[in-house]
């Protein structure tokens, strides 16, 4: 008897975590329009606890506004964040990090509703994105976060909403190498790999919404970097697919947004290694189910591939 119970109590616990699933994205939700407060909390106050803002895009709802005539938003904002000293060393060991280093720190407000949302993908969720196992890793990972959202919360607000989710796509990220002939300049070959890949980008409707030099970021900050020659994130906006999807019911898919896809070159090597976590991953984690929108989330996921492959790029 005792035995059943204890099957049935785990059986029980078993369809509870299958019910609930993992937490794939937080917001912290304040009541009003809390733009302001959430400038100044970007802008001033995140240095105070280690993050540094890069490449800021405020007020995106302004944009679709203007080109298309009308926009169902308030606020949307995205805006790229790193904890650079906390991120450093664990690239080292982990590089596929990038694919979240920098992360959105997002911000929207829905037309007709007087809150604002400020949050972020989960950590375990990105870890668990980027396909991280290393338990020190995810662990000091993950401990660099309590502190921002003790921040996010004291500023916006302590009502928070969170986006839960079953499972990641089977192949959740999209990872290349590009050979190359070292010769006697790397800065040669990388002056003119980021020269095609910008123009085919931009060719194809894409923005560069943002570029962070992570060697550069961990030079200044005085942290071992060795094991790069070079190591740099691109962050990448669609704006017309992401207008379909953000304006269009869906401002909280923007926590994914812009793409970040990182590249670098081990110490003497003569490959660039890039990757970037798929679009599909908005799909499983947002549980976004518009036909419309998952038509266009693959329709990317295939492009930004051919697009690479298309610069000399071996899809792994």
């Amino acid at each position: 008897m005792f035995n059943r119970l204890l099957m049935g109590a785990a059986a029980l616990s078993l369809a509870a975590s299958m019910a609930f699933g993992a937490q794939g994205a937080k917001f912290y939700i304040g009541d009003g329009d809390k733009e302001k407060v959430y400038m100044d909390m970007v802008n001033n106050k995140i240095t105070t606890i280690g993050f540094v803002l890069s490449d800021p895009h405020e007020r995106i709802n302004d944009a679709y506004k203007t080109k298309y005539g009308g926009t169902n938003l308030d606020n949307l904002g995205f805006f790229s964040i790193t904890n650079d000293k906390a991120i450093g060393p664990l690239l080292l060991k982990e590089p596929s990090l990038g694919g979240f280093s920098p992360f959105n720190l997002h911000i929207f407000k829905k037309q007709g509703e007087d809150k604002t949302y400020v949050g972020h993908v989960n950590p375990e969720t990105m870890l668990d994105i980027v396909g991280i196992k290393d338990k020190d890793v995810r662990a000091k990972f993950v401990a660099s976060f309590p502190e921002l959202d003790k921040m996010v919360e004291k500023e916006i607000g302590s009502k928070t909403q969170s986006v839960e989710y079953k499972a990641l796509p089977a192949k959740p990220m999209m990872t290349f190498e590009v050979p190359f002939e070292r010769g006697a300049s790397l800065e040669a070959f990388k002056s003119d790999f980021q020269s095609k890949f910008e123009e085919a980008f931009e060719a194809h409707k894409y923005i560069i919404a943002g570029y962070k030099d992570i060697k550069g970021a961990m030079t200044d900050n005085n942290v071992e970097f060795s094991r790069f020659d070079e190591y740099w994130v691109y962050s990448l906006c669609h704006f017309k697919f992401s207008e379909g999807i953000f304006n269009q019911g869906r401002p909280d898919a923007g926590a994914f947004a812009p793409c970040s896809m990182y590249m670098y070159v081990d110490k003497g090597s003569n490959k660039l290694v890039v990757g970037m976590p798929r679009l599909e991953n908005w799909i499983a984690v947002m549980g976004i189910n518009d036909p419309k929108m998952v038509d266009s989330i693959h329709s990317l996921d295939k492009e930004i591939t051919e697009i690479m492959t298309g610069l000399g790029a071996k899809e792994l």
